[in-house]
């Protein structure tokens, strides 16, 4: 019965949902940035799926709804860029230099890194888009001759470890400024960051979003030509 029970679409939905809301509370209770949600949520549910013999691909069509959702919080971030244009006025040239800057320094860094630890060149592909949310990730590693589950695992963990890090860095470094904030989270590390970007505040977050517009356009340009020069 139980078998039966937790190969149902609605029980892996509401399996997820919980798994999440959980972690969630226990990451506001303790505050720990180590207590990230999505990287407790992943390896617990990797656990319970492998316990109970459940492929993913039966899972990922259980929960595709939440996809959906999250096409919905892209138009949330929409609203909430609206309502903070007066940030953005003024601030246009500052903030398409910054989403370069960042987009060619991500992009080159990735590349000598790999290299310099002997990945081949499927590898580095796949890395290459690495700081872009996944659906533009994906594509450009696609196109470019990499391995789309490769480049999706980095893109989550390179969204999990900037939200983690991140608020940490930018307190060190002294930065202030909230727009340097959600461009430096929303750029870095796309949406984790700024779901990070949106705990610190609605102008942070809000330009997070925007990031995350800018470098993904930004960076399957520059990706193609980078591959060339380099």
């Amino acid at each position: 019965m139980m078998n039966s029970l937790t190969g149902t679409p609605l029980f892996l939905l509401a399996l997820t949902i919980a798994i999440y809301l959980l972690t969630q509370r226990l990451y506001k209770k303790l505050k720990s940035p180590l207590l990230n949600p999505l990287l407790l949520s992943i390896p617990l549910l990797i656990i319970l799926l492998k316990f109970w013999n459940i492929p993913y691909e039966h899972y990922r069509k259980a929960t595709e709804v939440i996809d959906w959702f999250l096409g919905m919080s892209v138009v949330a971030l929409g609203y909430m860029l609206y309502e903070q244009l007066d940030h953005i006025k003024g601030n246009v040239t500052a903030i398409f230099t910054s989403i370069l800057t960042g987009s060619i320094v991500g992009i080159i860094s990735v590349i000598f890194i790999a290299r310099w630890l002997g990945a081949n060149e499927q590898i580095v592909a796949s890395l290459e888009p690495k700081s872009v949310t996944t659906p533009i990730a994906v594509s450009v590693a696609s196109h470019s001759g990499g391995v789309p589950a490769l480049t999706s695992v980095a893109v989550i963990v390179v969204g999990i470890f900037g939200s983690m890090v991140g608020p940490f860095i930018l307190q060190k470094m002294g930065v202030e400024s909230r727009l340097a904030k959600g461009l430096a989270l929303g750029a870095a590390s796309h949406a984790v960051g700024t779901a990070k970007a949106i705990e610190l505040g609605a102008v942070e977050g809000a330009i997070g979003g925007l990031a995350i517009g800018l470098m993904g356009m930004m960076t399957a340009i520059l990706i193609p030509l980078v591959e060339k020069i380099l």
